[in-house]
């Protein structure tokens, strides 16, 4: 056994193991890498680039024909660039290089991004032919059929002879857009218009949606009348005002008070995030007549009302001059033999005088009795009639149609 000690390496065998290790080839890059580089010299045959401490990989020939001549001028020793590995050992083991064909794979690698977050682009038709339009994304060639424009631009059918004149108008123009299909092996790209408002649009109704907050005052237009209330644009969103709360008087249908376009000052009654539902009120931006209900009208004042509907437990009535307070004569309360039909009774429309038997302002609740006219104790102290208010009497044979 030899305890000698090794013996350190000789300055000859130092400098070819220096040299060995620079000229390996750079068995680190594969094909089809997209790698960062320092570019060494530039000249009119060739662009070396420093690819790693042990590579230097040249763009010649071809693949130095396809720079764009503008780039190509400002390239510089010590710019950084990505580039392309065409063949990690090319002639004499020098990594083949591309520029373009890096620029290529970072767009298409920015395309797949696009599609898969749903981010939109905006980006300039560059030309038009009988399917759609014509984009650049980066270096890639895109198209946006027409069936996948904005329908607010009311494109024709591509069968339409006037559709190559409607998407000849739009060359120049910019479009904003959302990536539909980014397929790299087929050198397919896709985009639509279409999808890129609808993503716009729900993205600017979320953002409504968390910027409301209960109580606050919007202003907006209406957008659309329903038997059941009216619907209002607040920015981008609809809410609705729910029938019973567009007014403190009673209303068969919102388009007694309401028009699509009007605008309107609107108070949040709630938000629901989850189902994406504003509830809106217009009424509670007026005073509660119900407040001050109280000090005009008490308990055993005689006061004209019109009957507005019938139910099958009486009917309603509002104070005549005060149509925003309604209440109900029960059917008990009514002047009529028991058994006898409501609506046999009274009608709607018909004015009457009827005596306040119960008053619940703060529950905007309000009784009323026709029987009971002539039958109450006439000790009792009335107040001071107001508006549809009256001291005594019976009922009105006036109708009012």
């Amino acid at each position: 056994m030899n305890d000698e000690p090794h013996s350190s390496p000789s300055p000859a065998q130092e400098d070819f193991a220096r040299l060995l290790n620079e000229f390996t080839p750079c068995t680190h890059l594969q094909r089809g890498d997209v790698v960062q580089g320092r570019v060494v010299r530039v000249s009119r045959d060739l662009i070396l680039v420093d690819v790693g401490t042990k590579c230097e990989g040249i763009i010649s020939g071809p693949e130095l024909e396809r720079i764009d001549p503008k780039t190509l001028a400002r390239l510089k020793p010590g710019d950084r660039v990505m580039v392309y590995v065409v063949d990690p050992e090319g002639p004499g083991g020098v990594p083949v290089l591309s520029f373009t064909r890096a620029q290529a794979e970072q767009d298409w690698a920015y395309a797949c991004s696009l599609q898969e977050k749903g981010e939109l682009v905006e980006l300039t038709v560059a030309a038009a032919n009988r399917g759609g339009l014509i984009v650049y994304l980066g270096r890639l060639r895109g198209f946006v059929p027409a069936s996948h424009l904005s329908p607010s631009r009311g494109a024709p059918r591509v069968s339409d002879p006037d559709c190559w004149q409607f998407l000849s108008r739009l060359v120049g123009t910019s479009l904003k857009l959302a990536v539909i299909e980014a397929d790299r092996e087929r050198n397919r790209l896709i985009l639509s218009e279409r999808l890129a408002e609808e993503r716009h649009q729900e993205r600017s109704r979320a953002d409504i949606l968390n910027s409301l907050r209960e109580g606050e005052v919007r202003r907006g237009r209406v957008s659309n009348l329903t038997p059941f209330g009216a619907f209002v644009d607040i920015g981008g969103v609809d809410g609705l005002v729910h029938l019973s709360e567009i007014s403190w008087g009673r209303i068969e249908h919102p388009g007694e008070l309401l028009h699509i376009g009007q605008e309107v000052e609107v108070v949040v009654l709630s938000v629901d995030r989850e189902r994406q539902r504003i509830s809106l009120s217009i009424k509670r931006l007026q005073p509660d007549p119900w407040t001050s209900a109280g000090q005009r009208y008490q308990v055993g004042q005689l006061v004209e009302c019109r009957i507005t509907r019938l139910t099958r437990w009486g009917a309603f009535a509002c104070i005549v001059g005060d149509e925003e307070i309604e209440g109900l004569i029960h059917a008990s309360e009514l002047d009529g033999p028991d058994g006898e039909a409501i609506r046999e009774l009274v009608r709607p429309n018909q004015v009457l005088t009827l005596r306040i038997i119960r008053m619940e302002p703060e529950r905007h609740r309000l009784g009323l009795s026709l029987r009971q006219v002539d039958q109450w104790d006439e000790t009792v102290l009335l107040r001071e009639p107001s508006a549809g208010a009256i001291s005594d009497g019976r009922p009105l044979e006036t109708l009012h149609s």
